[in-house]
């Protein structure tokens, strides 16, 4: 039987049919395909929240804070998983206190070990959707080339893989030649409908985490003759790690050939790379001290463009973001505890010009940057070992070809008591372990560490400083799964 739109009929738990959703979804989206966004007043959605979010209500009530006495964000209590998520029932999180405005769910990927459900409507993939647009459309000239969008996230309740299909779909429904296909994070289906469908397309897009994708690389061949282009997110890569990926699909402009999104299950997309900014990115990465100079730290973060009428980002004081976005659970400045800081576009633009760089044309909308979570950090001797500073070491040649990039690095003890810094390392498929391969790259993650990371040439005993390297074969079980999200650090 059809409901007709102006019959509201109960249902369970007293939610009615919706009469009025399909005529704003149908508006809504037609104002995304026709090229119009509706833009974000962030102390404006707090005022909305304040009065039709059950949670937020109380939030603010118990933090002292009356609605009525706001007059700039800046009075606004930031929140957290902690304060907020953590402490109020999803449907009061959610406007009216109804799940009935949502029409998906997705879940985070819990790298704090604690997964979150996440509603969305299908008007809240219109701001993602934008920020692939300008990847597409900007990096990869999708509008005049016809494009096979190869999502190799995993599929199912997590949140990359069935977002980047839904946001791909809505660039297509927009008029870009795009076709989308969903092969999640099986190697072996990716290569399969590549092979078969990639012929057809002008280029080949695909989509996943960083090491993942590389694995798909890796197995596969003939990426040059595909015009092969990337799109990536989840983790934090080095400049040299995308040249190697250049290198291996063939792809002429590593800054027009791939594109690291700034995502979280929270809110989507929250920023992108673009050519702009992945030009002064490659230009900081040979330059430490500069680098140092823009971003307070020698390792080098993703460096991403938002749209301010879309997200809007703080600097909480502490090293750390917040940002303000509507979805399903709207979010005021809620503090994503990412490590990061702003960068405004000229000032960003006058640094490089006065350093001797121009990075050419871009959008001009501001800079966020980001460092990879503090989580995945070891402490040894006092110094905190990033990640970030490791990869740079695996990722030089030779090494590079005998490796695949992964690697989980933790602070292990002997019989004596002596404290070591262990990294156990994935090798490459087909590639043979050896005292020769392991010294060489002990030696290669020292060099890298004693360049980029202070604390370790000057807290690390010289005795200590090369690290114990234990390789093992690719999909080893207790390290390196398949079809998981990797994790770098153990306790």
């Amino acid at each position: 039987m059809r409901v007709k739109p102006d019959a509201p009929l109960p249902t369970r738990e007293g939610c009615m049919f919706d009469g009025g959703r399909a005529e704003r979804v149908t508006t809504g989206m037609r104002e995304f395909y026709r090229g119009a966004a509706p833009a974000l007043d962030p102390l404006g959605l707090f005022r909305e929240l304040a009065g039709t979010v059950p949670a937020y209500r109380d939030f603010l009530a118990s933090q002292g804070v009356s609605p009525d006495e706001v007059r700039s964000l800046a009075d606004v209590p930031l929140m957290t998983k902690a304060n907020y998520h953590e402490r109020y029932p999803l449907p009061a999180r959610c406007r009216n206190g109804s799940l009935a405005g949502c029409d998906m769910v997705a879940v985070s990927s819990g790298s704090s070990g604690r997964p979150t459900v996440w509603p969305r409507s299908v008007l809240d993939e219109r701001a993602v959707a934008a920020r692939f647009e300008q990847v597409f459309a900007d990096g990869f000239g999708a509008a005049g080339r016809s494009t096979l969008a190869v999502v190799c996230f995993a599929l199912g309740s997590w949140v990359g893989g069935m977002y980047t299909a839904a946001c791909a779909r809505h660039l297509a429904a927009k008029g870009y030649p795009i076709t989308v296909v969903t092969p999640g994070n099986n190697v072996d289906e990716i290569l399969r409908v590549v092979a078969e469908l990639s012929p057809l397309f002008d280029q080949t897009v695909l989509l996943g985490y960083p090491p993942f994708i590389k694995n798909v690389i890796d197995a596969g061949a003939g990426w040059p003759s595909r015009a092969t282009k990337v799109v990536l997110a989840g983790e934090v890569f080095s400049e040299q790690w995308r040249d190697l990926i250049a290198a291996r699909t063939g792809m002429p402009d590593p800054a027009t050939g791939t594109a690291s999104l700034y995502g979280t299950a929270d809110a989507g997309v929250l920023g992108n790379e673009t050519p702009l900014s992945i030009r002064i990115r490659r230009f900081l990465a040979d330059r430490p001290a500069l680098a140092t100079e823009v971003f307070g730290d020698a390792r080098l973060p993703t460096l991403v463009q938002y749209d301010p009428a879309s997200r809007w980002f703080e600097e909480t004081g502490d090293g750390t973001l917040a940002f303000t976005g509507d979805g399903g659970v709207p979010l005021v400045r809620y503090h994503i505890a990412d490590e990061g800081g702003l960068v405004a576009y000229p000032d960003m633009l006058a640094l490089c010009r006065k350093h001797g760089f121009d990075p050419g044309p871009g959008p001009e909308l501001p800079f966020v940057y980001v460092f990879g979570r503090s989580l995945f950090t070891v402490s040894f001797f006092g110094a905190n070992i990033y990640p970030e500073n490791v990869t740079v070491g695996l990722e030089r040649p030779p090494l590079s070809d005998q490796l695949t990039g992964k690697f989980v690095i933790r602070v292990v003890e002997d019989a004596d008591a002596e404290r070591r810094l262990a990294v156990t390392v994935e090798l490459a498929p087909g590639a043979a372990p050896s005292g020769t391969l392991t010294d060489a790259v002990a030696e290669a993650i020292r060099a890298e560490l004693l360049r980029l990371n202070s604390e370790f040439a000057h807290y690390v005993p010289p005795a200590y400083q090369l690290p114990k390297v234990e390789l093992r074969p690719a999909g080893d079980p207790d390290y390196f799964p398949p079809g998981v999200k990797h994790r770098y650090s153990r306790p």
